[in-house]
């Protein structure tokens, strides 16, 4: 009697390190600068997630790795209910993956330029959501640095969520940055003016992105970055003529409390040591019940449509089409030789190391990405320490050029280039320099 065979791939080992392996790879739901984001499903607990993968070759080439393991370490950090949170870590030859918490709800961006517009109740529910998820990155000395539509993504229940720290660190009390890093048309005047800045960009980003939800326009306008400088730092804050059809008197108050030049009285900044009393206190948000925001036990007003795709599918193209290499399991090279490998990849199999959260306690970097700082001596405040780069090297600086990328989105505006859960955004270039 003749034999059957079968293929079977090799068993999992599921008390080993996580690698590939552990997980049954679905549809890819986003596309970045060096990879793709793909949802995944863990081959014993059956939890999906969403698989942020990075091409080392490209990465390399783009002088991003530090980058990539500022991000990694950052994330592990971090386990907060407004947040995507890092679930695993790990490597092969290569790639370097992320494992985040699925958000199947699309992003912010998208929405917006499907719905042309969002009420104002909706956005000041997320508003609430996001501040409590600033509130807690400040408490662990993080600054986003990238805040905006693209980089905030819903849950299945319409809950938002901040992501995407690759430009992102740490900050000190006593320390300035100075480098130039994220969106331009979100950054805050201190950041474009060099001027040294802290924690509280986050929070006059946030109100960009408040502005923008309710307007469907950016608060601030140019066609090149000289001109954008020049309207962040200097034009007078002005709401759209029919702004009373549009949301209260509370909610104007409330935005042009965020975008305050001054941090000193900027909302969300106001009260040292205070956390953000300012914003719980805010007229605009009385009727917010804070513990129940915390606890996710308010239905959010705004519900995704979950029967349909909320992100660009044509990213599931690319592999069909054979425009790129699709993503498959492969085993890793048994003991690389470290002393022969190049410095940046070396880099990376040191430092990109493997994390599992059912494994790894969550543990703080602080203060071990600090640089070398220089004192300077500021007008009107005691001397401060500015920090020229955070992260020795970042992405090349992107000069904006193209009037659809500097400006407002319009109607027609192109969403394919949007990328609801990948690591960067493509509307507004990304700058960062030291």
């Amino acid at each position: 009697m003749g034999g059957v065979f079968c293929c079977c791939s090799d068993p999992v080992n599921f008390d080993g390190e996580v690698d590939l392996f552990h997980f049954d790879l679905h549809r890819a739901v986003g596309k970045g600068a060096f990879g793709k984001v793909r949802v995944v499903e863990h081959k014993k607990s059956k939890q999906l997630y969403a698989l942020k993968y990075i091409d080392k070759a490209k990465c390399i080439k783009q002088k991003a790795i530090a980058n990539i393991i500022q991000e990694r370490r950052l994330l592990e950090e971090i386990d907060h209910p407004f947040i995507v949170n890092l679930r695993y870590a790990f490597q092969d030859d290569e790639n370097c993956f992320f494992v985040l918490d699925l958000m199947l709800g699309g992003d912010l961006r998208f929405h917006l330029e499907r719905k042309g517009r969002i009420e104002e109740n909706v956005v000041k529910f997320w508003m609430a959501e996001l501040a409590e998820a600033l509130d807690y990155l400040r408490k662990q000395r993080i600054i986003h640095r990238d805040l905006k539509p693209d980089n905030i993504l819903l849950d299945a229940m319409g809950h938002a969520h901040i992501t995407d720290f690759n430009v992102a660190i740490h900050y000190s009390e006593r320390r300035l940055h100075t480098s130039v890093a994220g969106s331009m048309a979100y950054m805050a005047p201190e950041v474009v003016g060099r001027k040294g800045y802290t924690w509280c960009v986050d929070w006059w980003s946030l109100g960009v992105v408040a502005w923008e939800l309710l307007f469907h326009r950016r608060p601030f306008d140019g066609r090149t970055s000289e001109k954008m400088t020049n309207s962040i730092m200097k034009d007078p804050i002005k709401l759209p003529s029919n702004v009373n059809e549009i949301c209260s008197a509370e909610c104007q108050d409330f935005l042009r409390g965020m975008l305050d030049r001054n941090t000193k009285t900027r909302l969300g900044c106001r009260t040292r040591g205070q956390g953000i009393e300012d914003v719980h206190t805010h007229p605009w948000m009385s009727s917010i019940d804070w513990e129940n925001i915390r606890n996710k036990d308010i239905q959010p007003p705004f519900v995704p449509d979950m029967k349909k795709a909320n992100f660009d599918v044509s990213h599931e193209l690319d592999e069909f089409m054979m425009v790129e290499k699709p993503l498959t399991h492969s085993k890793r090279k048994a003991h690389p030789d470290l002393e022969k490998m190049k410095p940046e990849l070396r880099q990376l199999e040191e430092q990109f190391t493997v994390y599992d959260f059912s494994k790894n306690n969550r543990m703080s970097y602080y203060p071990h990405n600090q640089p070398i700082v220089t004192s300077i001596n500021q007008d009107d405040e005691e001397p401060s320490t500015v920090l020229q780069s955070a992260t020795n090297t970042l992405l090349p600086t992107a000069t904006i050029v193209d009037r659809s990328q500097a400006r407002s989105p319009s109607p027609d505006h192109d969403h394919s280039q949007a990328q609801p859960m990948a690591m960067t955004g493509q509307h507004i270039p990304r700058l960062s320099a030291s």
